[in-house]
């Protein structure tokens, strides 16, 4: 399961951005109804795993498990 870090996190919005840890690619969306968590409680800069679904658009994180990444 990929790691990284919450980048941008827009809570009016519900949503938010991962940049992978694995390299310098494009940020990752992800939407609040996609924490396995209370939205309310991650934070911008706090490590994560998650999962990545294909979108229309582009890559698109859909399961995003918050949590310390090992």
């Amino acid at each position: 399961m990929p790691t990284g870090t919450i980048t941008r996190l827009l809570r009016d919005r519900g949503f938010g951005f991962i940049r992978e840890e694995t390299g310098p690619g494009p940020e990752l969306f992800f939407h609040r109804t996609a924490v396995a968590v209370p939205f309310a409680g991650i934070r911008e800069g706090q490590r994560v795993t998650f999962d990545i679904e294909p979108d229309p658009r582009g890559r698109s994180d859909r399961a995003v498990r918050v949590g310390l990444a090992p």
